[in-house]
């Protein structure tokens, strides 16, 4: 049975929104590291804080580019 593009191309984003959603949950309990790492940008003040988590950024970036090849890989065989 071969399954059409779009069928691959729903089934994988619906695993993703559930682990997303996982994370999302979850993730505080599994990475505690993550949105504390060095190179995130924290700016506290009297009435005013700023976060900028630059290195979790450029972390999660790296990460989701290779999910998106290895999918992408996987696609089109």
């Amino acid at each position: 049975m071969q399954w059409s593009p779009i069928t691959k191309l729903l089934i994988i984003g619906g695993v993703g929104l559930i682990a997303l959603g996982l994370v999302w949950q979850f993730g505080s309990h599994f990475l505690p590291f993550l949105g504390h790492l060095p190179g995130d940008i924290v700016v506290k003040r009297d009435n005013f804080r700023l976060y900028f988590p630059l290195t979790t950024m450029i972390l999660v970036s790296i990460v989701l580019t290779l999910l998106v090849t290895l999918l992408s890989k996987l696609l089109n065989k």
